[in-house]
């Protein structure tokens, strides 16, 4: 008996299927690296409501992300329309409590130990406002998809570096620790597109070089108000009379860090 073979996928199938797949990768890594702290006792549920908060409103976001690109991928374009709405509403909360709850960890204990306190804030704060802009660009061109689900990509990219923060051996990357983890190892995700890309059309979309533009240049920015004499000015006001004062404001290693 004769068989039908299947058809083979359409090029906008393949690419649909290529971003819904992305979306999985950047969400596990940021549920990865939140579920190791957990596991390895460096965080705990019992912080003030602004942790919570802030863990609804992220986690929300990457689960709005992966949904919007399954529907793509399965055709349900009309739903996902009528979805992205949420996104102009969640996006300015994102960036909101992304900034407050950088304010409340410096006040609190400094920050993470292995980052400088001023480009701990300024870098922070400026990523999020990237990630802002991005999404806004990204809404702003929703009906050309092109550029939409790329430029979509990129700000999720953005938001990885919390879960490779937590995956990766930071303080052993002192003095670098904030680029590796916040710039570098989330390019990878913009780098496979571009691979991607050139491979499917043999051409590289620009939306990849301007999400990575943003990245990048987002902590450049950061790195400059951070190292001024008003940034360092500004993390001290951020910081006095709290306990994060307490702590010297360049990264270090706690004396018994490599104690055996």
């Amino acid at each position: 008996m004769a068989t039908i073979a299947p058809s083979p996928k359409s090029a906008i199938e393949r690419e649909r299927s290529f971003f819904f797949k992305m979306a999985i990768a950047m969400a596990l890594v940021i549920v990865a690296g939140f579920t190791f702290n957990l596991a390895s006792g460096r965080s705990t549920f019992g912080v003030p409501l602004l942790y919570h908060v802030h863990a609804f409103v992220f986690f929300g976001w990457v689960v709005l992300y992966v949904t919007q690109n399954a529907l793509v991928a399965t055709g349900n374009v009309r739903l996902h329309r009528s979805l992205g709405v949420l996104a102009l509403a969640w996006m300015p909360t994102m960036v909101g409590l992304g900034i407050a709850l950088t304010i409340r960890s410096l006040q609190a204990t400094g920050g993470p130990f292995f980052f400088d306190m001023n480009e701990f804030l300024f870098g922070n704060s400026l990523g999020m406002v990237a990630f802002a802009c991005i999404v806004t660009w990204a809404l702003i061109v929703r009906q050309r998809s092109d550029w939409h689900r790329r430029l979509m990509c990129c700000a999720m990219a953005c938001m990885t570096g919390p879960g490779f923060g937590r995956l990766l051996p930071m303080p052993f990357f002192i003095p670098w620790g904030w680029w590796i983890a916040s710039v570098a190892v989330p390019s990878i995700f913009i780098l496979i597109g571009i691979i991607a890309d050139k491979r499917r059309s043999g051409r590289v979309h620009p939306a990849w070089l301007w999400g990575f533009a943003f990245l990048a240049g987002s902590q450049l920015l950061a790195d400059v108000v951070a190292y001024s004499d008003l940034g360092i000015s500004i993390t001290r006001d951020v910081v006095a009379g709290t306990p994060g004062a307490e702590r010297d404001m360049k990264a270090y290693l706690p004396p018994d860090f490599l104690a055996p």
